[in-house]
């Protein structure tokens, strides 16, 4: 049981590593007009879930649920595309319009934002954990 809680927030630490991945990818493609044949760059987001596990504490033999955090999917956003007139465009459709991702450079700000805060904040749980599961081993060794 005492790695279990290093472990919970390393699934975090997981998940929104995915999540900034996503994120820098839709930052990335936000003028990539052609994403296979014909149409643009689909903006992606990142669903989480809870994942429960019954563990076995060490000490009192006391089955435990613990909730890890994972990625569920990775689903595109239905937001429908930018239409930008550029006719000189090569691919501009026979009105002169060309179809962009649907892509909004703030939302995708705060979005990061929003994460890195989330991933910093798993991180401190993580190293606060793990000091005083080294502070319990020297303890023990006294």
């Amino acid at each position: 049981m005492v790695f279990k809680s290093l472990e919970i927030s390393l699934s975090a630490l997981i998940a929104e590593r995915e999540r900034m991945n996503i994120i820098s990818s839709n930052l990335a493609n936000i003028n990539s007009t052609k994403e296979g044949k014909h149409n643009p760059y689909i903006r992606r987001r990142v669903t989480f879930k809870t994942v429960l596990e019954n563990v076995v504490d060490e000490l009192s033999g006391d089955k435990i649920e613990v909730a890890k955090v994972k990625v569920d999917r990775i689903i595109k956003d239905a937001v429908p595309y930018r239409l930008v007139y550029d006719p000189t465009h090569p691919d501009a459709d026979k009105n002169g319009y060309v179809k962009y991702p649907n892509v909004n450079p703030v939302r995708e700000i705060v979005d990061m934002i929003d994460a890195m805060r989330v991933y910093q904040a798993n991180l401190t749980a993580f190293n606060n954990n793990k000091a005083m599961i080294q502070k319990a081993l020297e303890i023990g060794k006294a």
